[in-house]
């Protein structure tokens, strides 16, 4: 069986790099071009009119190949991980389009695009709890490896997991190439996770579709990007993990693993709170993080370069805590 993930990764590669090339020159004929916040780093100005909704780019590859892997029983539980991923593309492309519709950085209003997250969550919670690995969750940390049973509470766990985990990576998006490459990193690490810990062929084969998807996006993403996912790929890359780490029972290790998502999501909240506590001050020179420290002197490309290297370390250490 390692055998057909290594073939759906390598395939998933070679199918979005031929999907960028098709794809680019459609959105960019469609007008579905980037517009960059004023109050963003000046340095960002010249990404204006790039295209964006690229998510399309990785999210094709996903969906066929996913499919593909389930009618060919391959992957038996492969289809609540990407039906969900595509309907949370679907709120987020939504949301693009109104923003290129409407040329400027505005689209659906956050209570619509809430409630549409939350009625897909509890979806996926509740098809998990009654046909999938029911209420209970693993707490595999450093030889412990119990088990905590949410029973009643497991929706809404799944909805605070599922709605968290999108909106942090969403946040994320804010440098050429670091949502893309970061969220490769940790979708490597669940699909060797998957393999290892859970022997889950269904989330090893989706993992593993994702990072060749993303992998092959990453080369039209990378500095200077000539295309952006959006939302419509951050929002559905969340909901790939988060649905993955609920999958295989394991959603607390999501918190080690995507360290980075928690802080950029973490460093909004702060910045946000301590402005309105201290009348006017900022904690950070600009939020999400990643502002933080190109305001500091970072180029874009070494900050990206750090957070990588910082997903791969919470990874790893994410890893021996599952398997000591």
């Amino acid at each position: 069986m390692n055998k057909w993930v290594l073939i759906f990764f390598f395939t998933a590669l070679a199918f979005a790099l031929v999907c960028g090339p098709l794809m680019i020159p459609l959105l960019k004929k469609m007008h579905a071009s980037q517009t960059v916040r004023d109050n963003g780093p000046q340095t960002h100005l010249s990404k204006n009119g790039t295209p964006t909704i690229g998510g399309v780019i990785f999210l094709i590859p996903m969906l066929v190949l996913s499919l593909i892997a389930f009618f060919t029983g391959l992957a038996k539980e492969i289809l609540p991980l990407i039906i969900t991923t595509v309907l949370y593309s679907a709120v987020g492309f939504l949301d693009d389009f109104l923003k290129v519709r409407k040329k400027n950085k505005d689209g659906l209003l956050w209570y619509q695009k809430l409630i549409a997250l939350i009625v897909i969550s509890v979806l996926l919670g509740l098809y998990l709890q009654f046909w999938g690995p029911g209420t209970k969750i693993d707490i595999p940390f450093f030889g412990l490896h119990g088990q905590l049973d949410l029973r009643f509470m497991y929706v809404p766990f799944c909805v605070f997991v599922m709605v968290a985990e999108s909106n942090a990576v969403n946040i994320t998006d804010g440098l050429d190439g670091l949502c893309a490459g970061s969220m490769t990193i940790v979708m490597l690490f669940f699909s060797v996770i998957s393999i290892v810990y859970a022997e889950d062929y269904s989330a090893a084969i989706f993992s593993a579709i994702t990072v060749g998807s993303l992998i092959g996006f990453l080369a039209y993403n990378i500095h200077p990007a000539k295309v952006f996912m959006g939302d419509t790929g951050s929002l559905a890359l969340g909901a790939a993990l988060g649905a993955v780490g609920i999958h295989l029972k394991l959603p607390f290790i999501l918190v080690f693993a995507g360290l980075l998502f928690v802080i950029e999501a973490l460093s909004v909240l702060l910045q946000v709170a301590y402005f309105k506590i201290t009348h006017g001050k900022r904690l950070f020179k600009m939020s999400p993080i990643h502002h933080h420290f190109e305001l500091s002197g970072w180029k874009e490309t070494t900050v990206v370069f750090v957070f990588w290297a910082f997903t791969l370390v919470c990874c790893i250490g994410a890893y021996f805590c599952v398997i000591l």
